[in-house]
């Protein structure tokens, strides 16, 4: 007798949730603010044009956004953390810069079709649920013609590795995709290559910190999901967890001089939509 078996389809609802819940804790602004460079080049690689009407979609606490307005763009961000967007605002208010914020999910967003010159994300709509669903509002809401820029962490970089740590520890709802996947051209071009031309260039971002010891201090504190998954195993369990990051850590560090310095690698995605 031939059994068969099959993933179960993950309830995304449920993630979705779970994940809403880990991005509110802590307080991601604390290392969202370190990324702020990688706004900049973003909005260099999809050469922003002043006035052009810009999304930025899980925008976190406004890196792109605010890289955007600086370029006299018409920008609106959108989160579905709402305490994230706060942070935002008090960002562009003390750079005087004139943004809409609006609550939002990437997998639904409350835009017409073709709404914007330009899309954003950095490292934000890559941990969508639904990919292929996140992918095609992406498309949707951006004009004929325009681009769509994405800064997002590679599997084999730092960060991509980290969340494989973690998830040895908080396995994945069965079914669930990786969001590294967002950092390969392969899911990249399955996802956006049918609407439009995909181009990819591979980047790297310094995390800078006192020690290893440090930045551990500070991902436990304040980044939702490492925050998360320490909170949830017992004593031991999060020894183990310290001691495999520590080394994790320490593995990528180019530092000689007893700091810490880690080229973590992301993928920047530049997709024009056909006209």
């Amino acid at each position: 007798m031939n059994m068969q078996t099959s993933t179960p389809m993950p309830d995304l609802a449920a993630v979705k949730a779970r994940q809403q819940m880990a991005w509110g804790s802590g307080d991601y602004a604390i290392i969202g603010t370190t990324l702020q460079i990688v706004g900049e080049m973003l909005c260099e690689a999809v050469d922003l044009r002043a006035g052009q009407k810009v999304l930025d979609v899980a925008a976190g606490n406004g890196n792109a956004t605010l890289a955007a307005a600086r370029r006299f763009a018409e920008v609106t961000s959108t989160d579905y953390v709402g305490a994230l967007l706060e942070r935002g605002k008090e960002r562009a208010k003390a750079e005087r810069l004139d943004v809409k914020f609006q609550e939002a999910d990437a997998e639904n967003l409350p835009f017409a079709d073709g709404s914007y010159d330009v899309v954003l994300s950095t490292f934000g709509v890559m941990f969508t649920p639904n990919q292929e669903q996140a992918a095609r509002e992406l498309m949707r809401v951006c004009k004929p013609g325009g681009k769509i820029g994405m800064a997002n962490w590679t599997p084999e970089g730092f960060v991509g590795q980290l969340f494989k740590t973690l998830g040895k520890y908080m396995p994945p709802a069965p079914g669930v995709k990786s969001p590294a996947l967002w950092g390969t051209k392969a899911q990249l071009e399955a996802m956006f290559a049918a609407g439009g031309m995909v181009a990819t260039a591979g980047r790297h971002f310094a995390f800078r910190y006192e020690s290893a010891q440090h930045m551990l201090d500070i991902f436990r504190t304040y980044y939702g999901p490492v925050h998360k998954a320490f909170g949830a195993l017992d004593a031991a369990a999060q020894k183990s967890l310290e001691t495999d990051i520590l080394a994790l850590m320490g593995s990528f560090n180019n530092a000689k001089d007893g700091t810490l310095v880690i080229q973590s690698e992301y993928l920047e995605v530049v997709v024009t939509k056909k006209a």
